[in-house]
């Protein structure tokens, strides 16, 4: 999975509320005001023709800084629900370069690659020892209870994406729980790596009803976390 897919996900949130889409090629162009919101950051660009607005996910900008918009989708007549201002043209795709905190460059954002397991076979780890150790279901079911709680939870690695939003995103499983009512996974959002079948131990906070944007929504899921092998 390459950076395209955040993008599309993106797109596909939003294309409700545009009138028209097209795509484009890459676009270049200095940095003269930017706008935060939760998920996105919006940017007035001077282009060698014009100036326009993008919209990328969040990610560190510097005002002056020259970027490239790459992967790039125009949506005319785009309402902002969040900023309440309706854009005439903007244009969304991701960033590319190298330094986000020099003028002139910034850091490619969400380097996607997706690896998921494709083993089939039943998985039994045992649950981890130590104090508020949970299983993936008890924590899946009973994450409301547990909101804002450090917890300890054993598994296998079943799926690992690395360097999105400025971390790594593990799913990991312990043979508890159901796939028909998705209490058999928990994402682990992390600084650290894995590897897709590693037998690992998260020690983090357990956090519902996250919502990060561009399709990453989330009832229950533990951040912050430390994993050890």
């Amino acid at each position: 999975m390459k950076t395209l897919f955040a993008i599309y996900m993106i797109f596909t949130s939003l294309l409700s509320y545009a009138d028209d889409v097209h795509e484009a090629s890459a676009i270049k162009g200095k940095v003269l005001e930017i706008k935060e919101v939760e998920s996105y950051t919006y940017l007035r660009l001077k282009t060698k023709d014009d100036e326009i607005w993008a919209a990328v996910l969040k990610a560190p900008v510097n005002l002056g800084a020259e970027v490239t918009i790459s992967n790039v989708i125009i949506m005319n007549n785009f309402e902002s629900k969040t900023l309440k201002k309706t854009f005439k043209s903007i244009v969304f795709g991701t960033l590319s370069g190298n330094s986000p905190t020099e003028p002139g460059n910034i850091n490619e954002i969400s380097k996607v690659k997706s690896t998921k397991t494709n083993d089939t076979s039943e998985i039994h780890v045992t649950k981890a020892i130590g104090t508020n150790s949970r299983t993936v279901a008890e924590i899946m079911i009973n994450g409301t209870e547990l909101n804002g709680q450090t917890v300890l939870v054993r598994g296998k690695v079943v799926k690992f994406n690395p360097e999105i939003m400025g971390k790594n995103w593990i799913h990991i499983r312990d043979g508890s729980g159901s796939a028909s009512d998705n209490t058999n996974d928990v994402l682990v959002t992390t600084m650290n790596n894995a590897n897709i079948g590693d037998i690992v131990t998260a020690k983090g906070i357990v956090r519902t009803n996250q919502d990060f944007g561009a399709g990453y929504s989330y009832k229950v899921l533990i951040e912050q976390a430390i994993i050890q092998k």
